[in-house]
């Protein structure tokens, strides 16, 4: 009899609190909420033109969370001009790399605040040449990148491919390196890339340098090292730690610079590899 009387009270509160629910005015989550999003422009077939900031009023309700779903939606439904890079949508391929709210960072992976009263501002990748809008010219990124050799280089190499073992103790020390994208957005975060660009590598390129370098299946150390004792493509680094600060990836290109400055004075040497003791 008891239980009957409080499982009828409880089946009571919760019919109350429904007819409650059902007559009360719509929340916030319900109603339209614009915000104002406002994105550099840029268009190269107008030359005479200078570039601009365009304003666009967005109603959340009708996006996903993320800054990229603005982009999509502000594309799709009101101006089909807006030209921005993007494709795994998983923070993967680095595609989509923007100054987002005075931040280098993904738009896929970067949330959208959705405070209404705070405008959000969306500019290319600092310091960098402007082919449309949000799209940077990346050509001398990957050039500067392929000059690292970014593969295994081996003295006697076999003549047919086979497998290079490697310990898993050799293995954990590229992580936090291998897991770079090469979005650019810490390199276009330091100061000294903006203004050394032709000949600083900047922190991304180097840190995939040190990738290599420390790879016990790389038999190019020293190689690898002399690439990089001229006074430019690695010592402009100061290390003011913005292109920690900034990786989406919670990557420290920093920490790897400084341990290629300690290779290169002889501080440090490369450990043989477990596979070979």
């Amino acid at each position: 009899m008891f239980l009957r009387k409080l499982c009828g009270r409880y089946l009571h509160q919760a019919s109350f609190l429904a007819r409650e629910a059902s007559s009360a005015p719509a929340t916030v989550s319900n109603v339209a909420k614009n915000k104002i999003v406002s994105i550099y422009r840029y268009n190269p077939e107008k030359p005479t033109e200078k570039p601009t900031v365009k304003s666009y009023n967005v109603d959340l309700s009708k996006c996903g969370n993320m800054v990229l779903d603005v982009l999509l939606w502000i594309k799709k439904e009101i101006d089909p001009t807006l030209s921005f890079r993007k494709s795994c949508r998983e923070g993967i391929c680095g595609s989509c790399a923007m100054n987002i709210g005075g931040i280098n960072t993904l738009a896929c992976t970067a949330a959208l605040n959705q405070n209404v009263k705070k405008p959000l501002k969306i500019y290319p990748l600092p310091h960098m040449y402007v082919i449309k809008d949000l799209i940077v010219d990346m050509n001398l990124f990957y050039k500067q990148y392929e000059g690292i050799r970014p593969y295994l280089i081996r003295k006697n190499p076999p003549s047919e491919p086979k497998q290079l073992l490697q310990s898993t103790r050799d293995q954990m020390k590229l992580n936090g390196l291998i897991e770079c994208i090469l979005c650019a957005s810490c390199s276009t975060s330091c100061p000294s890339y903006w203004w050394n660009t032709d000949i600083y590598l900047g922190p991304a390129v180097l840190m995939q340098a040190y990738r290599w370098i420390i790879d016990s299946r790389d038999e190019a150390t020293k190689e690898r090292l002399d690439q990089l004792r001229d006074p430019y493509s690695l010592y402009r680094c100061h290390l003011i730690m913005n292109c920690t600060k900034t990786c989406p990836k919670g990557l420290n290109p920093a920490l790897a610079m400084s341990e290629i400055k300690l290779l290169l004075a002889g501080f440090k040497k490369k450990e043989k590899p477990d596979m070979e003791n």
